[in-house]
């Protein structure tokens, strides 16, 4: 009988001492909501690595009554996490299309041309400032995981391995690298520094450049119960009356807010040197307003959610558990970050899913971490010819519905479990 060893990691040192927040330095006293222990949710596990001991680390996610950051503690450092990754964003076409957009808009909205320079921390695998290249905007990105900046190099995308901070930004500036637009997505969550982070960013930015960050409305989250969306490389979680105080603190303003349909639901924000001449838009001042009455300064709002994704826990349980009684056969579709908080929550493994699937070759033959789930290419579903396939990467189920529609011809039918369970069945959708 193979024993697996788990070892389970909390830190002793401050358990039952007061931790600082990692934006104001302000005691944290207040819970958002506490999903257990889970291994770092990007770490695919090889074969041979099933049957050894797993590190993991507690998911209790709290919330700064100061400046209302919503954080974890930074059990894993980034280095660890960061310096070897498995996603790549390329393989998502939304995604993709998304960033061409954008890079489309921002170029004619700031006059971008050959005498500027975009740059994007955490560029990736050059799946955006690809975009920049034949409208002639020279760019530098900038990524931590070498396996992923060499993807971005062969799409003739120049980036730098490396972590971004005041360091990095002062040797830029050394060889005169200023930038027009550095651009920031789904990476602030994930900047356990937030202040040195923020503080380069005012470094390498030209006195009239702009920032445009984007990352998941904590607003969204907790009213979409998107709690999958907390793991260990998600080290904050924001508001935009926590990015207006963090840009206050290093002389940045907030000049301009976008709600974006990705991830579940985010935020653009466009930031400007506290001295810019950019003008202020009311979008701002409108969403600041909206986060106030809708409760974001008022911690009883935050405790709340808890009770959210324990019901959405039983549910999917009672949805899979009544599924299997009736014999029916399911398998998962993507291994997402995201979808690792949900399994290793739930604890869903092969006692209810028989594999998942992922367009990501880097991920094929591997394990998820803690429940190790086998990972196959996407063809193992027409292979299987499941009842049911559980979509983990929830927020790219329209594109995922559309891809996969011939499941219809067997019958399979689409599960999606947040912010509860509901069954997509595409015999009545139109492809």
């Amino acid at each position: 009988m193979n024993i697996q060893a788990v070892e389970i990691v909390r830190d002793h040192n401050t358990a039952g001492r007061d931790v600082g927040c990692r934006l104001c330095g302000s005691r944290l006293r207040h819970t958002l909501v506490d999903l257990g222990m889970s291994p770092p949710c990007e770490s695919i596990l090889k074969a041979d690595q099933i049957d050894q001991m797993e590190l993991y680390y507690p998911l209790n996610v709290m919330v700064c009554d100061t400046c209302l950051l919503v954080q974890l503690k930074e059990y894993v450092s980034a280095e660890t996490i960061f310096s070897e990754y498995a996603y790549f964003s390329s393989f998502s076409t939304s995604w993709v299309a998304h960033a061409k957009a954008y890079c489309e808009a921002i170029t004619k909205r700031l006059g971008l041309g050959e005498e500027s320079l975009a740059v994007e921390l955490a560029s990736n695998d050059g799946y955006l400032l690809q975009h920049f290249l034949p409208l002639g905007v020279p760019v530098i990105g900038v990524e931590p995981a070498a396996n992923v900046a060499r993807a971005a190099e062969e799409k003739g995308v120049l980036t730098r391995v490396d972590f971004f901070g005041v360091r990095l930004a002062n040797q830029m500036v050394t060889e005169e690298l200023k930038a027009d637009l550095i651009i920031g997505n789904n990476v602030l969550a994930q900047v356990p520094d937030l202040n040195d982070f923020v503080a380069g960013m005012k470094i390498l930015l030209k006195p009239e450049g702009v920032v445009t960050l984007e990352f998941p409305h904590i607003e969204r989250l907790m009213a979409e119960n998107q709690f999958d969306t907390i793991y260990h490389e998600h080290y904050s979680y924001f508001s935009l009356l926590t990015v207006d105080l963090m840009a206050a603190r290093h002389g940045l303003r907030v000049i301009d807010v976008e709600e974006l349909p990705t991830h579940g639901g985010s935020l653009r924000v466009y930031l400007a040197h506290e001295g810019s001449s950019r003008a202020t838009e009311d979008s701002v001042t409108e969403l600041l307003d909206r986060e106030k009455r809708h409760g974001l300064m008022d911690m009883s709002t935050y405790a709340s959610f808890g009770l959210k994704a324990k019901r959405a826990k039983r549910d999917l349980l009672a949805f899979l558990i009544a599924a299997k009684n009736e014999g029916k056969k399911i398998c998962g579709y993507g291994a997402p970050g995201k979808g690792n908080t949900l399994l290793n929550y739930c604890a869903i493994g092969t006692d209810f899913l028989d594999f998942t699937v992922d367009r990501n070759p880097y991920k094929h033959g591997r394990y998820t971490p803690g429940m190790h789930i086998p990972i196959k290419p996407v063809q193992a579903i027409d292979e299987a010819k499941p009842d049911y396939i559980l979509i983990l990467p929830w927020n790219l189920k329209d594109e995922i519905v559309q891809q996969m529609h011939h499941v219809a011809g067997w019958g399979a039918k689409f599960v999606v479990p947040i912010p509860f369970v509901t069954v997509i069945d595409p015999s009545e959708l139109r492809k």
